[in-house]
């Protein structure tokens, strides 16, 4: 870490300049605290509201409160962090640094200052965690402080968001907007306004799912495919009726795989017009869930439900699903019962969401490797924050195998050699099946560890908190954002001497995962606060990572008798696959933000013009210009207050109608539009030129619908009965997340599938 700053200097960034100032600042602040000691409480948070423009005397005010409430005295470095933070910067503070309390501070600043802030985390756990952890620091300065639950209702979470700091899961943040965007009315939102958004791993939420769509859906059965379908499929063989491009994840069928469909299902032409935008849809979608979805890595099955498993984090995503035929097909592969579709009503991706906030700023471990995304996408600069105490970890070079079959023997009798030494070992992996095989693999040996992946999740933090204790063994799947810090001795501590001695934690990684920042921040687990630790990674060459992002390379060198490679060109190897991996990764998010950001500024239209419905008597006005004789007669009927919310009520169902099927038509145009790659158009360009004329007319679709409505719709004085007239909301609507990322480009065939990713 403490190489990082040259780097900056030689480029002339803003970083030396920022880190200078900051730490003359914390400096100023560390000279005000023997004053500050003397006061008494009152006397402390006036000085602290009385300062709060003042950077040395907010920090030195926070610092003594936190230490009279919570019994921690911030460190220069926490202090710093809470600084960089209250300018915005994206900050990296390595694992165990205290970021939790960095960002405590700096809520706390601009809390003073007058503004809302929500404190955006990675779950819902650490939401309430933080906020029942952190609450008396607020408390004291005469701030309230909330966290949003699971299972809050509507009231629960109107009451929570009116609080003057949020700590809230970024899901269910995500949510709560699209639900408040459906309202019928002013006090069904649960929102109130913030203007600053401080994440807590900023960039596993800004980077890794910043594409992630968040999806309100309504109970209307959705296309998927059907037995018959997947039963044919069934029937089809790699590389002779289709073939697979894992690393641009698309399943493309061949011509003979075509007819052979065809031939099947007793159809004409796959790619005619009765045929293209359905049947092969569903063929396509069936073939990226046998070929692309594995069981025990992308999903697990639980209770007789498909549950999918977050990638980045190795846990269940309770609120996650795939696109409904996709979902379906992956049910049906699995022999399960199908369940019902539904139809997208609003969405909203990760990135959109933080948008929203006009000051955002973040903590993580890992941010510099992250920094031109987060400059690219959101304009952020990052700060580096060094350690309170140097980190002495030893990180070993990868230890580099032939196959996975080599490398799976040597992490077994590495994590065995180890543990006979009496130091806890921490093992990474990279899905839930590996995770089980090790397991089993280490017990058949005569050690059992602890396990803990998508499967147990609900056992994290007792899980975490003792894979310190001395000859504790623990395998995880991804240990991105688990939140809880692995202290050396156990979650007491009362052992730390003899683990120390021993050489601390060993951390091992199975395999590279697809960015650098998920092996350091594996990697970071150990070395905490100074302590003794190391790391050390185990990579076979036929690895997915390897051989997706080394295609095309030949490397030819020699195995050693246990299958262990030791050529230098073996490791530029896998560095360089790792590289080509997360510059296509970026390659997609760029592509994908283009599509996605047209249709963010057109909902961000369409608000506008809700809110003006919800929040006055436009939708009385327009209809009752348009037609006056029938507005003159329903009021006549019902009075004025019910005439007007009748008229809201049938504008508002006519927007959201035209939205969704907005929505609807824009997925279409995404499947569709890389055709126009063969005839050597853009198809961004087609994309937007398309998506534009088609949202023109929206407006002028749903005024004419509403006055449609309004000429024949009964209506009294208790108002319209929505429901009857069929306008009323769907008879359920349920959340859930996009999964993986939907575009990828390709050939015709290949982009229909890509769709469904």
């Amino acid at each position: 870490m403490a190489g990082m700053n040259w780097f900056w200097r030689a480029l002339g960034g803003r970083q030396g300049r920022d880190q200078k100032r900051s730490l003359g600042l914390v400096a100023a602040a560390a000279a005000l605290e023997p004053e500050l000691a003397e006061l008494g409480d009152a006397e402390l948070a006036e000085r602290a509201r009385a300062g709060r423009d003042d950077a040395p005397a907010l920090l030195a005010a926070l610092r003594e409160i936190s230490r009279r409430t919570i019994g921690l005295r911030p460190f220069d470095v926490q202090l710093q962090g809470a600084l960089r933070l209250l300018e915005g910067d994206v900050v990296q503070m390595a694992t165990g640094e205290g970021k939790t309390l960095s960002g405590a501070l700096a809520a706390a600043g601009f809390a003073l200052r007058g503004s809302r802030v929500h404190a955006i985390t990675v779950n819902s756990y650490l939401a309430g965690r933080d906020a029942a952890w952190m609450g008396p620091l607020f408390e004291f300065l005469g701030l309230t402080a909330a966290a949003i639950g699971e299972a809050d209702g509507p009231a629960a979470r109107r009451a929570a968001y009116a609080a003057d700091v949020v700590f809230v899961a970024v899901n269910e943040l995500g949510f709560d907007v699209l639900r408040d965007r459906g309202a019928l009315a002013t006090g069904e939102r649960v929102l109130s306004p913030a203007p600053v958004a401080i994440i807590d791993e900023a960039d596993s939420a800004l980077v890794d799912e910043a594409l992630v769509p968040l999806v309100l859906a309504g109970s209307e059965p959705g296309a998927s495919p059907a037995g018959r379908v997947t039963d044919v499929v069934r029937r089809l063989t790699r590389g002779e009726d289709y073939t697979v491009d894992e690393g641009r994840r698309n399943v493309f069928l061949t011509d003979s795989g075509a007819r052979r469909v065809e031939r099947l299902l007793g159809i004409g032409s796959l790619y005619d017009a009765a045929h293209v935008g359905g049947t092969l849809t569903q063929v396509n979608v069936a073939l990226h869930a046998r070929e692309l979805l594995r069981r025990d890595v992308d999903y697990i099955v639980r209770d007789g439900r498909v549950a999918l498993v977050d990638g980045s984090r190795g846990r269940v995503a309770d609120l996650q699903r795939w696109p409904d035929g996709l979902q379906a097909a992956v049910e049906a592969k699995e022999g399960l019962d199908v369940t019902e579709g539904g139809r997208v009503l609003d969405s909203l991706t990760i990135q959109q969401l933080i948008g929203r906030y006009p000051v955002t700023c973040g903590m993580t471990g890992t941010a510099v490797a992250a920094g031109d995304q987060f400059r690219e996408f959101y304009g952020l600069t990052v700060s580096v924050v060094e350690p309170n105490v140097p980190c002495i970890r030893v990180d070993e070079p990868d230890r580099i195998y032939a196959t996975g079959a080599d490398a799976f023997a040597a992490v077994v009798a590495e994590v065995l050699a180890v543990h006979a030494t009496g130091r806890p070992v921490l093992v990474g992996t990279r899905d839930v099946a590996e995770s089980e095989a090790l397991a089993a693999a280490l017990a058949e040996a005569g050690v059992a560890p602890a396990v803990l992946n998508a499967k147990n999740d609900e056992a994290e933090a007792a899980v975490i908190a003792e894979a310190g204790a001395p000859g504790r063994v623990t395998v995880s799947t991804q240990m991105a954002g688990r939140g809880t810090d692995i202290r050396l001795g156990g979650a007491d501590g009362a052992r730390r001497g003899e683990v120390v001695e021993l050489g601390g934690l060993c951390v091992i990684g199975t395999g590279r995962h697809r960015t650098a920042r998920l092996d350091d921040q594996l990697r970071g687990r150990a070395g905490r606060q100074g302590d003794p630790g190391s790391s050390v990674f185990f990579v076979a060459l036929d690895d997915d990572i390897v051989r997706e992002g080394g295609a095309g390379e030949e490397l030819v060198v020699q195995p050693e008798d246990d299958g262990r490679i030791r050529d230098p060109r073996a490791a530029a190897h896998v560095d360089r696959a790792q590289r080509v991996t997360e510059a296509t990764m970026l390659s997609i998010h760029a592509t994908t933000w283009k599509y996605n950001k047209l249709i963010g500024d057109q909902r961000d239209i369409l608000d506008e013009r809700r809110d003006r419905l919800l929040a006055t008597d436009a939708a009385w006005e327009e209809l009752a210009a348009a037609e006056p004789a029938r507005a003159a007669e329903v009021e006549a009927i019902a009075g004025p207050a019910a005439a007007r919310e009748a008229a809201r009520g049938i504008m508002l169902h006519h927007l959201d109608e035209g939205w969704s099927r907005h929505l609807a038509d824009l997925d279409d145009l995404r499947e569709s539009v890389h055709l126009r790659a063969l005839a050597k158009e853009s198809p961004i360009d087609e994309f937007h030129r398309a998506a534009i004329a088609a949202f023109k007319g929206l407006a002028e679709r749903a005024v004419a619908g509403a006055r449609e409505t309004f000429r024949s719709v009964r209506v009294t004085a208790e108002g319209v009965d929505f429901a009857a007239e069929g306008l009323g909301r769907p008879t359920a609507t349920w959340t859930y997340m996009v999964n993986d990322n939907p575009l990828s480009g390709g050939s015709a065939v290949g982009a229909i599938a890509a769709l469904f990713r």
